[in-house]
């Protein structure tokens, strides 16, 4: 009779347990999804207006940075590219009045080199720096147009859109990075860790860091966009936004930057914070700087998760969209200016 009573007992206290643990893990699972995905401000959507004048102009000088910077493979492998690459980032910096700046070293026996230009502040004594850049190198033996002239080109846009802007107390860094490409992607020769090292060197306060990764490619056709899980069960899979992304850690600067992005952006967007193990979160030049505890986004079209063209010798200037990114170009050129302001 004692057995016969006590299971009863055993069996709802066990239930209880289990409802309990329901529940706890679906609210933790619920603020997870708060502090990664939520973000403010509202995503563009509907039909985008056609180019203004200044922003046609910008696709114009856009596509012609691709073709100088990657109509071939590019990296160490093949340093005369590179070099070519490389000279044709500052011949355009140089062309809109800038003199750049250089920080060269050795890899694998190659001199190669980060060339970045500085928007100063007007004066103030607690400056705090921002850096936005993208890396110019390519992969093995793709042209690297998307991934990642098209970077490459918005930050060289950006200096032009900035030139003359004196921002109250921030100073803006805007980069193009070596080696990010294997085999140099999270190692010291990554041309975004030996950058992240020179500023920490210096000393200089960084607010934050955006890097500019593969961006030309969208498309509105179901099924164009995939993601690792469990992305995929969230968004939908139409690939014609971009994603503003980031690691722990970075979860303040993406809310300071997509806010004023999606007021301004003529394009879709999402964004929100993920583990660097998910695939795709930690690969670009962002990841260096948030290991060195800086607040570090990642922009992008989501490359392998969209864009058949990547890694591949058909990675050719043809296949940027150089309109829409026009259109992330000019967001991105107010969005800096409100994170300045």
């Amino acid at each position: 009779m004692a057995k016969t009573g006590w299971e009863p007992i055993k069996l709802m206290r066990l239930l209880r347990f289990a409802v309990y643990g329901l529940v706890c893990l679906a609210l933790l699972t619920l603020v997870l999804g708060i502090y990664g995905l939520w973000v403010p401000g509202r995503s563009f959507s509907g039909q985008a207006p056609a180019l203004t004048a200044p922003e046609r102009e910008l696709a114009g000088r856009l596509k012609a940075h691709i073709t100088a910077i990657a109509s071939v493979p590019h990296n160490t492998r093949r340093p005369a590219a590179l070099e070519r690459s490389a000279a044709a980032v500052e011949a355009a910096f140089r062309s809109m009045g800038y003199e750049p700046q250089k920080q060269v070293y050795e890899s694998d026996g190659v001199s190669v080199r980060n060339i970045w230009v500085t928007i100063e502040p007007a004066g103030g004594d607690d400056v705090a720096a921002v850096v936005v850049g993208g890396h110019y190198d390519s992969a093995g033996d793709a042209p690297g147009a998307n991934d990642n002239a098209s970077g490459t080109a918005a930050t060289i846009e950006l200096a032009r859109l900035l030139k003359g802007y004196k921002p109250a107390r921030t100073r803006i860094y805007l980069v193009a990075f070596v080696n990010e490409e294997s085999p140099y992607w999270g190692t010291q020769d990554q041309g975004a860790a030996r950058f992240a090292d020179l500023l920490l060197q210096k000393g200089e306060r960084v607010r934050g860091m955006l890097s500019l990764e593969t961006l030309g490619w969208f498309n509105d056709e179901p099924g164009s966009q995939t993601y690792p899980k469990p992305f995929n069960w969230i968004y939908p899979d139409i690939g014609n936004f971009v994603a503003i992304v980031g690691m722990p850690g970075s979860r303040s600067w993406l809310h300071e930057v997509i806010a004023p992005f999606r007021h301004s952006a003529t394009v879709p967007s999402i964004g929100g914070i993920a583990p660097s193990s998910i695939p795709g979160i930690a690969w670009s030049d962002h990841a260096p700087f948030a290991d060195r505890g800086i607040p570090a986004l990642m922009l992008t079209d989501t490359a392998p998760f969209r864009y058949p063209h990547y890694h591949r010798t058909s990675d050719t200037p043809d296949k940027v969209d150089v309109e829409t990114l026009a259109r992330i170009t000019t967001a991105l050129d107010k969005t800096l200016r409100e994170l300045a302001h």
